[in-house]
């Protein structure tokens, strides 16, 4: 009797559902899930199986999802609403039921989280056009039940119902935020209120109640939805303008779709600009594919919440890492402390020992202790011995700064001997050249006066008259050549002067040179260079060069040829 009754009640369950869910009813298939069941449809091949088998999985998207709520409302109602009185209606109840279940977390048993609470309360809150009371919800979660994640859904019935957050609100004040929260959460009504649209037909004006969804603005005769008149349905390449007022009608705007226009009249600018800010967003909405921003900012908190609660995961596993990894510390730590209680006992028995040993070493630093006084009174002699001989070496140097400084000026007596020695070379090379000019000339005209006397004998006297005249000029180049050899014995004796100069100074040098050698060779003298080899004539040392000498033949020859 118990299985009959039992088949029959999920018989009129699996009804109800598949006439809700829009999804054919087999009572064929349910009559065959239990035929061999003795225990009927609490045994493990009871109702699930077959609720997931022949009717979830056939389910469309075309069932009506409020009517869905209600059925399975009225099934758990009874049971689990609380008898406490409520200062909601039971259907302001199983509105917030059916927010529960868009606000719940996506997890078994179903509750609803501290976050989404406050974001429930405020939007009744902002509804009842009260403002939101945050220190009272703060104290709320102080007293709120640790070892609970949320609130089941009878237990945020009674939190709404209780009016806790609702104080000095009438009923009709709150039922009309739980509608106006539900129509916004469940029934994506982005906005409503009473317009004015002119007719495609009359051409007359009607005021009509407009309701505005994700893709479609439905407008009625009243607000209770009852008698509906029609819908504009909205999608990307919809717009919406503003018109100017016009036929006596004021705050008009224009809704343009694909194959139609509508025209509608606000009550006032604020509305009318409200409407075309929320149709507008409606339509940019469309276009990006982005779901209602409620749905939207719903996802936002859950993947936040996600995000957390993995963070936080994250840090209890570190903590537990650090806990561990404490604890090891500390078995560590004792394990020091042993050590170092041994080591205690060890360091006091090697006290012990060093007292022993104490007596003995002091005796023996005595007798190091009078050594070292004695090395260091020895150290002391041995410093006091070399700072004067350190002051004798500084004044050593000082004499050897002031030799330096003498042997500078007699080197640089020594390069202005050479400066002179130079200038009489010079002079003595020009007084060669004009010698050799004066030579090179007699030497002309001797030959000249050969070539004349082996001519005739007709010229004979012209020619003894021309040797004659030439005769008188060699005398006065012979007087020009003893006047030149008179000015190179001038240049020989100005040279030996300077030569006698140049021994002096050389002298000089090797006096300080032998000064330095003998003061332990602290500086290095500094001695001319070597010299390069000289022409000797028979004057004595030539004052140029063999290269020279042949430039000066070279250019004799050439003024020979001339002339």
């Amino acid at each position: 009797m118990a299985k009959h009754s039992s088949l029959w009640m999920t018989k009129v369950l699996s009804h109800n559902l598949c006439t809700v869910l829009k999804v054919p009813h087999d009572p064929v298939a349910l009559e065959e899930h239990f035929r061999d069941d003795d225990e009927g449809p609490v045994s493990n091949q009871g109702y699930m199986p077959y609720l997931n088998k022949f009717i979830l999985e056939k389910v469309q998207d075309n069932f009506d999802k409020i009517e869905f709520n209600r059925m399975c409302w009225t099934l758990c109602v009874k049971k689990n609403l609380t008898k406490n009185p409520l200062f909601i209606t039971e259907e302001d109840a199983f509105k917030i039921w059916v927010i529960f279940n868009f606000l719940s977390e996506d997890k078994y048993p179903l509750i609803i989280v501290p976050e989404e609470i406050e974001y429930l309360l405020k939007k009744l809150t902002e509804a009842m056009g009260v403002s939101w009371q945050q220190e009272q919800f703060e104290n709320y979660k102080i007293n709120f039940d640790d070892s609970k994640d949320g609130l089941s859904v009878w237990e945020l019935i009674e939190l709404v119902g209780n009016g806790q957050f609702s104080k000095g609100m009438d009923r009709q004040t709150v039922s009309m935020a739980i509608n106006e929260v539900f129509n916004e959460l469940i029934l994506d009504v982005l906005k409503q209120g009473y317009m004015i649209k002119k007719g495609h037909r009359r051409k007359n004006w009607t005021e009509r109640w407009f309701v505005l969804k994700p893709n479609i603005i439905s407008y009625y005769v009243s607000e209770d939805l009852k008698d509906k008149k029609g819908d504009i349905l909205l999608d990307e390449n919809c717009c919406v303008e503003s018109l100017p007022d016009k036929d006596g009608k004021k705050c008009l705007f224009l809704i343009k779709c694909f194959d139609k226009t509508f025209e509608i009249s606000a009550s006032d600018k604020k509305k009318k600009q409200e409407w075309i800010q929320a149709i507008h967003s409606t339509i940019h909405l469309l276009k990006l594919g982005s779901p209602p921003p409620h749905k939207e900012a719903r996802q936002r908190r859950k993947e936040l919440r996600k995000k957390l609660l993995a963070e936080q995961e994250e840090l209890e596993r570190q903590m537990k890492e650090l806990q561990v990894a404490n604890e090891n510390k500390q078995q560590e730590l004792e394990a020091v402390r042993k050590k170092l209680e041994e080591a205690a006992s060890r360091a006091a028995e090697e006290e012990k020992k060093r007292l022993q040993t104490q007596v003995e070493l002091q005796a023996r630093f005595s007798t190091e202790l009078e050594r070292e006084k004695l090395i260091r009174q020895q150290m002391e002699e041995q410093v006091a011995q070399k700072s004067s001989e350190l002051e004798q070496y500084l004044q050593r140097v000082r004499e050897l700064e002031d030799m330096y400084l003498k042997l500078q000026e007699a080197l640089e007596d020594e390069r202005q001997a050479r400066q002179d020695e130079e200038t009489v070379r010079k002079l003595q090379a020009r007084l060669l050249e004009e010698e050799s000019a004066k030579r090179a000339e007699l030497e002309k005209w001797h030959l000249e006066q050969q070539q004349a006397i082996q001519t005739t004998e007709a010229e004979k006297q012209e020619l003894e008259n021309q040797r004659v005249i030439k005769e008188q000029a060699l005398q006065e180049a012979l007087g020009q050549l003893q006047q030149l050899e008179l000015e190179r014995k001038q240049a020989l004796e100005q040279y030996e002067g300077v030569k006698k100069k140049l021994e002096m100074a050389a002298k000089t040098t090797k006096s300080w040179k032998d000064k330095v050698a003998h003061h332990e060779g602290l500086i290095r003298l500094i001695e001319p260079g070597s010299k390069n080899p000289h022409l000797i004539t028979n004057w004595g040392p030539a004052a140029f060069t063999q290269a020279e000498l042949e430039e000066r033949e070279k250019s004799w020859k050439e003024k020979k040829t001339t002339e």
